[in-house]
């Protein structure tokens, strides 16, 4: 079941990859991005994932704050990886690569942050991804996550938008998950509306 979700999604966004920048979406984008950038800290030099990274929109925009980054964006659909490289004006220090969240093809702490805007909604296994996000990062480095959130505190609020749902996560839902994976939550904030930034640590 999990290989025909992961299908779906694919599909839907290989279709989408083409006008996706000038919809709707691009515009609540930028704005999740500008507050968001107001939370971020990273060393310098930095090397950092984007997971689900879409058209690549963010990792510009890191790139353009932070001048000695590297960063690599990750996503699942080819075609959205297409666009991400068309507009890519920070080569070689930005790559974009196709994978899976749940087993991503990177060594253990490679990462000084890993990034994931709007997209942890969609995991059917989100202690996995965590797992692997947690395996990335160095020790110290944080995880940036950023999502819809809900107050549900007993199961992840599920919205049948799909076959398979959308989760949403609160935030004392979002510690319990980091913590299984050794991830330490450091702080939340509210980006726009229900958007909340959720702020991870990995202990050194």
């Amino acid at each position: 079941m999990t290989n025909d979700f992961l299908k779906n999604k694919k599909f839907i966004f290989d279709r989408w990859a083409n006008s996706y920048d000038w919809l709707f979406p691009s515009i609540f984008y930028q704005a999740i991005h500008k507050r968001l950038l107001e939370f971020v800290d990273l060393p310098q030099p930095a090397n950092i994932l984007d997971l689900g990274c879409g058209t690549g929109r963010l990792l510009e925009r890191l790139a353009n704050k932070f001048p000695k980054l590297r960063g690599t964006g990750l996503d699942l659909s080819s075609n959205m990886l297409r666009q991400a490289r068309l507009s890519n004006r920070h080569h070689p220090r930005l790559i974009f690569l196709e994978g899976k969240a749940e087993s991503l093809p990177f060594g253990d702490g490679q990462f000084d942050a890993v990034f994931n805007t709007i997209s942890f909604l969609h995991y059917r296994e989100p202690e996995q991804v965590l797992q692997e996000v947690s395996r990335v990062l160095s020790p110290g480095g944080r995880f940036y996550l950023v999502d819809f959130t809900t107050t549900r505190e007993k199961l992840p609020e599920i919205l049948p938008i799909s076959s398979q749902g959308i989760r949403f996560y609160s935030p004392h839902q979002r510690e319990v998950l980091g913590s299984s994976a050794g991830l330490l939550c450091v702080n939340h904030h509210y980006l726009l509306g229900p958007v909340l930034l959720t702020i991870f640590a990995k202990p050194n």
